[in-house]
C-alpha cells in the first residue's frame, strides 16, 4: 500500500523503497520565482486532494559540472525549495529526525544524490529529511533591496517546516539533528550559532565543514560590486530577474576562484584567509549576526550536542594531482606564505616524513582549512551544557591510483551506510570496508537518537577524537602541532 502523510499544506503520497516510506519533492516554501526569486522564502501554499511525492523536486540553479565525486543529478523545475522524507512508518510517533544539508561550495549540489538516500537511517529508526536550497547568486549574492544569506533563510524555513510537519511522518520535532558535509557541514555549524534557529534543532553534525570560511559584510559587498560591474547593472531584485539564466551563471563563474573542470580553485582558497568563498553565508549583523565560532564561544547553541570532524586528507589531492615533487626549499617557502616562521615551516615539514613535498602542501591545506578550525569549533563549546564529540575519518580510498586517499566526501557513503549506491565504486574502489560503514553509521544513528556516538566527549585536557578506519580507535590530541601553528589562539 502506498504510504500517505497529512502535512499542514495537504496530503502527500509516497512510495515504499527498501522497506522505508519515501516522500520526495515536498515543497517547504513557495516557489522562489518572480518577485520572490531574490526575496526571503515564504510559506508554501495549500493543495487539495493528495499530492504525489514520488519524484525528486527541482534542484537549485547551478552550472552543469563535468564531474563531481558525489553524483548530483540536476532536476528542472521552478521550485527548488523542496525536501525529501525517509521514514520507517508515517503512522508511528516519537522518532528522532536527521535533517541533511548537502554540500557543493554553496554554488552546486542537491538533495537528489543517491549517496544521500535515507532508507538505512529509516531502517535504524531515524526519520531522514534532505533539503534543497538556493545556491550561488540566487542564494548568497548581496543585493540592494534584499541583502544576502537567502540560502540561510531557506535552511531556517526548512527547519520550521520540519517543526510543523514532521510528526505526520512519525518524527518528533523536539528531537531534530541538523547535519551536513562540506558546505552542508558549514551550514550545520552556522545554524548551531544562530539566534533564529533556537528551538529548531537539538543536535548538529558538522562533517568537513570549512567553518572559518564565513565571510564578512565587507567581503560580501566586494563580491556584490564585482557582480554589478560584470553585469553592468544595479543589483536589485527586479533588475536581476531580467537577466537570462545563462548570463547569471557566466557571471557567477567569474566570481568564483575556479580551477579546471569547473571545480573550486582550492589552492587559491588555501593561500588566503577566512571568507574566501565569495558566494556563501556572510556575517551581515542580521541573519548571521556574528562569526559562528565566536557566537558559539559566547554561548550560542550551548544546550545542543555537537558531533564534528573531518577526513584526514580533505584536499591533499589538489597538490598531488599537479604531478611531480616539490623540493624542501619550495615547500618551506610555500608554508611560510601561510604565516609560519622558517622554524615552524621546517618543523611541520619534518612532522610528515612519509609525505613528499606536494603531499606536505596538500596536508597543510587540509589542516588549515578543515581540521584545525573544526577543533576550534569544539574548543569554543567548552563549558556548554550540550556535549561535543570530535572524530576523524582516516580510511584511504584506493581510487585514482591511491591519490584520492582519505579525501573530502569519501566518508559520506559510510555515514549513510550506502556503499552500494551508484558512483561509490568510482570513489571508494570495488571493496570499501562494510565494517567501517557499520561503525560510522551506527555512531551517527546513536548520536541522533540519544546524543552519544560511543566515545569520550571532547575536553581540553584530553582532546579525544574517534579515528574511523578499518580498525577504529580513540586517540588523544591528534592535532597538537597543526593547532599550535595555525590555531586562532
Amino acid at each position: 500500500m502506498e504510504p500517505i502523510a497529512n502535512t499542514k499544506q495537504g496530503r502527500v503520497r509516497g512510495s515504499i523503497e527498501m522497506g522505508a516510506a519515501v516522500f520526495l519533492g515536498i515543497p517547504y516554501a513557495a516557489p522562489p520565482v518572480g518577485e520572490g526569486r531574490f526575496a526571503p522564502p515564504t510559506p508554501p501554499g495549500l493543495w487539495e486532494g493528495t499530492r504525489d511525492a514520488v519524484a525528486y523536486g527541482a534542484t537549485a540553479l547551478q552550472p552543469h559540472q563535468d564531474f563531481t565525486l558525489i553524483p548530483e543529478p540536476l532536476v528542472e523545475g521552478e521550485n527548488c525549495l523542496n525536501l525529501n522524507v525517509f521514514t520507517p512508518d508515517p503512522g508511528t510517533s516519537g522518532l528522532p529526525v536527521l535533517v541533511w544539508i548537502h554540500g557543493g561550495g554553496f554554488f552546486a549540489g542537491c538533495s537528489a544524490s543517491p549517496w544521500y538516500r535515507g532508507e538505512r537511517f529509516a531502517r535504524d529508526g531515524v526519520v531522514l529529511v534532505s533539503i534543497n536550497y538556493r545556491l550561488g547568486i540566487e542564494g548568497f549574492l548581496s543585493i540592494e533591496d534584499g541583502g544576502g544569506n537567502r540560502g540561510v533563510l531557506d535552511w531556517l524555513a526548512a527547519l520550521e517546516w520540519v517543526q510543523h510537519n514532521i510528526d505526520a511522518f512519525g518524527g518528533d520535532p523536539s528531537k531534530v539533528t541538523v547535519a551536513g558535509q562540506s558546505a552542508g557541514g558549514m551550514a550545520a555549524a552556522i545554524l548551531l550559532s544562530l539566534p533564529r534557529a533556537r528551538g529548531l534543532l537539538r543536535r548538529a553534525i558538522c562533517m568537513s565543514g570549512p567553518v572559518a570560511q564565513v565571510g564578512t559584510a565587507e567581503q560580501a559587498d566586494e563580491t556584490a560590486r564585482a557582480a554589478a560591474d560584470d553585469l553592468g547593472m544595479r543589483l536589485t531584485r527586479h533588475a536581476l530577474n531580467e537577466v537570462p539564466v545563462e548570463r547569471l551563471l557566466e557571471a557567477q563563474a567569474r566570481l568564483l576562484p575556479m580551477g579546471p573542470g569547473g571545480t573550486p580553485d582550492l589552492q587559491a582558497l588555501g593561500r588566503s584567509g577566512p571568507g574566501m568563498l565569495p558566494l556563501a553565508p556572510c556575517v551581515d549583523g542580521d541573519v548571521v549576526p556574528c562569526d559562528p565560532i565566536e557566537a558559539v564561544r559566547t554561548g550560542s547553541g550551548a544546550s545542543s550536542d555537537l558531533l564534528a570532524g573531518t577526513t584526514t586528507e580533505e584536499f591533499n589531492m589538489v597538490y598531488a594531482l599537479l604531478g611531480g615533487d616539490t623540493d624542501d626549499d619550495a615547500v618551506v617557502r610555500a608554508l611560510r606564505e601561510t604565516g609560519l616562521s622558517a622554524e615552524d615551516a621546517h618543523a611541520y615539514r619534518e612532522s610528515l616524513p612519509g609525505k613528499v613535498g606536494a603531499e606536505t602542501l596538500g596536508q597543510s591545506l587540509t589542516d588549515r582549512m578543515f581540521r584545525v578550525p573544526t577543533e576550534e569549533l569544539c574548543e569554543a563549546r567548552i563549558g556548554a551544557d550540550g556535549l561535543t564529540y570530535l572524530y576523524q575519518s582516516a580510511w584511504r580510498s584506493p581510487a585514482m591510483g591511491g591519490v584520492l586517499g582519505a579525501a573530502h566526501c569519501v566518508d559520506v557513503p559510510f555515514a549513510f551506510d550506502n556503499l552500494d549506491a551508484p558512483g561509490v565504486e568510482v570513489a571508494l574502489g570495488s571493496d570499501p570496508p562494510q565494517v567501517l560503514a557499520d561503525q560510522m553509521h551506527r555512531a551517527w544513528v546513536d548520536f541522533v537518537t540519544d546524543g552519544d556516538p560511543g566515545w569520550l566527549a571532547f575536553r581540553l585536557d584530553t582532546r579525544a577524537a574517534m579515528v574511523f578506519d578499518r580498525e577504529s580507535a580513540v586517540v588523544h590530541d591528534p592535532l597538537r602541532l597543526p593547532r599550535s601553528l595555525w590555531g586562532a589562539g
